[in-house]
């Protein structure tokens, strides 16, 4: 589940990251990328990711994939904010009048400033997937039982519901001891890295 979690959370980050970035900065491409990441998310990720998982076999790999194609919409529409609002900046309303390239624009005063939000996102996705994988592998659509995933644990706990049931409690407790932690890491690199709070302090 964390290595699920993890990978999700640096494959969405990357991918959105580039979709955000061409997005925002290229208008011609805008369009097109935005109603495909639109039709993305208006399927809940979950939903998606068993959609995804029924097309292919149960593996670790497959469900880093499907659950990181869930969420690169709205890493792609978070960066692609953060891109529009910075493109009608003065220093790069400048480097274009000067001649500068779209590459060396988007790399050297772009990229910087998309890296915070980009950072906090990353946890909270990271989270996502880790209740993600463990709702697929708990309905049997997740990783392969060998694996002890707490998706996995909870799963084979059900039969013995009743007479052991700490075998579904203690996997459901670590997952959401797990997750709030993660989420506490981000709500702190969120007031850590907020521009507004550095200038008051």
């Amino acid at each position: 589940s964390l290595l699920v979690g993890f990978s999700v959370a640096v494959l969405a980050s990357l991918a959105g990251l580039i979709i955000g970035l061409l997005s925002g900065f290229l208008r011609k491409v805008d369009g097109v990328l935005m109603r495909v990441m639109d039709g993305m998310m208006s399927i809940p990720p979950v939903l998606l990711a068993i959609a995804l998982m029924a097309l292919t076999r149960a593996s670790v790999e497959n469900v880093i994939m499907a659950i990181t194609l869930a969420e690169i919409p709205r890493v792609s529409r978070l960066v692609r904010g953060v891109v529009l609002s910075l493109r009608e900046q003065p220093y790069v309303d400048a480097a274009v009048t000067a001649g500068t390239s779209t590459l060396t624009i988007i790399v050297k005063h772009i990229l910087p400033n998309t890296l915070a939000p980009l950072t906090v996102q990353a946890t909270y996705i990271c989270a996502s997937a880790m209740i993600t994988e463990s709702i697929l592998s708990f309905i049997g659509a997740g990783t392969p039982p060998i694996i002890p995933s707490w998706g996995n644990i909870m799963a084979d706990g059900r039969t013995l519901f009743q007479v052991k049931a700490y075998i579904i409690f203690f996997p459901a407790v670590f997952l959401s001891i797990t997750v709030l932690a993660v989420n506490l890491l981000g709500d702190g690199l969120r007031d850590a890295l907020d521009p507004r709070k550095a200038k008051i302090s």
